[in-house]
């Protein structure tokens, strides 16, 4: 596995539990707005994670730790996922996987593994600006549609969700994006914000709360649990 980074304690990423994040290198897109530039497109071989070192800390944090998360980059870009999923199992860790849903094979092998306890998937945005949103100009959207439809039949917990960012996402948009996964029982909508780190740093822009309110309300007229992260 390669490895880019580990965060060793987090209350967010894993819902309801106390868990650990473990960055991937590498990434199949390149969305302008993303955060993690550092595991996309200037992989520094120095500040990467040995795969030894992340399973000793695992093995200390027994009885701390109830959960992994596994993120990118795009996790499922790497051959030997599903060992490294294997092997934190082992252990006695909850596993959450993030995955962009670009591999739908990938996905549903390592959802079909009964090693993954929940699965979190990006939906970019409406399938007309899904090339533009993630930096790649032809890319195939069907393969998006497969993930959704396997994630949802996998009998996994799992969410969807978009992070919204000016001007690529407009508030009125979110209806149609939230079409596409029609029936879920968790959407998130998570405001962008600025790290400093992004793949390509500029032009990028948080959408006011208000349009944030307007986006989720939209959702809301196909998922009405729709939710801004972080809101009770």
């Amino acid at each position: 596995m390669k490895l880019g980074g580990l965060q060793k304690l987090t209350l967010l990423d894993y819902p309801g539990l106390v868990a650990c994040t473990v960055f991937t290198v590498g990434c199949n897109m390149r969305c302008p707005f993303c955060h993690n530039a550092l595991l996309v497109n200037r992989i520094d071989e120095d500040n990467t994670l040995d795969e030894g070192e992340f399973f000793a800390f695992l093995e200390k944090r027994h009885g701390i730790l109830d959960g992994v998360c596994i993120t990118g980059g795009e996790p499922t870009l790497q051959q030997d996922l599903p060992e490294f999923i294997a092997r934190i199992k082992a252990l006695g860790f909850k596993v959450k996987l993030d995955t962009n849903g670009s591999f739908p094979d990938r996905v549903k092998a390592i959802l079909d593994s009964g090693n993954v306890d929940y699965v979190a998937m990006d939906i970019k945005n409406t399938l007309a600006r899904y090339p533009e949103t993630v930096g790649v100009p032809d890319f195939d959207t069907s393969k998006i549609l497969e993930s959704i439809e396997i994630i949802k039949a996998s009998g996994v917990p799992y969410e969807f969700r978009t992070t919204a960012v000016s001007p690529l996402h407009d508030p009125g948009d979110f209806r149609e994006i939230a079409s596409l996964v029609e029936g879920s029982p968790r959407y998130f909508i998570q405001g962008f914000k600025d790290s400093g780190e992004l793949v390509k740093g500029q032009g990028m822009g948080e959408l006011t709360e208000e349009e944030l309110i307007r986006a989720r309300d939209n959702a809301r007229k196909i998922i009405p649990q729709t939710k801004i992260r972080g809101e009770e």
